[in-house]
């Protein structure tokens, strides 16, 4: 399982122009599911997500997660986050999740989000999608899980 954070001061996403998700600060949290990934796996990465230490205290210093500063989440499902790039010029994307299983793990990722976060926001499964954000810091943090 793969998830890109960025922090943001604010972002979107827009599926044929609409709006379909945005927040305030927060975090943009990019997903991807790979083949052997499972449920478990993804509340463990949901789990680090909302506890990761990524805002700023009163000093400065990077002590902070997202619940502790009540920002939004903003969640979008982004299968090319497995993309293979080690031959050739056109990246392969068999290590991302099927479709089926990909959906199923980021609706449960962004279920159990709304269960313990009180602002969660997503783009849409296998929409084309456009992104908007303002990039915080610039802060961005991949993570990756495997079983």
């Amino acid at each position: 399982m793969i998830a890109l954070l960025q922090r943001v001061s604010q972002a979107r996403v827009e599926v044929a122009g609409e709006v379909v998700g945005a927040i305030g600060a927060g975090l943009l949290v990019l997903f991807c599911a790979e083949p052997d990934d499972t449920e478990a796996l993804a509340e463990k990465m949901l789990a680090k997500i909302l506890k990761l230490r990524v805002f700023s205290d009163d000093q400065g210093k990077m002590n902070r997660s997202v619940q502790d500063v009540g920002g939004g989440l903003l969640l979008v499902s982004q299968f090319t986050l497995a993309a293979d790039t080690k031959s050739g010029n056109r990246p392969g994307f068999t290590g991302a999740a099927n479709p089926a299983l990909g959906e199923a793990l980021f609706n449960l990722f962004v279920a159990q989000a709304r269960l313990q976060h009180p602002t969660v926001q997503t783009g849409r499964f296998a929409a084309e999608m456009q992104v908007h954000l303002v990039n915080d810091g610039p802060i961005t943090i991949p993570i990756r899980m495997s079983a």
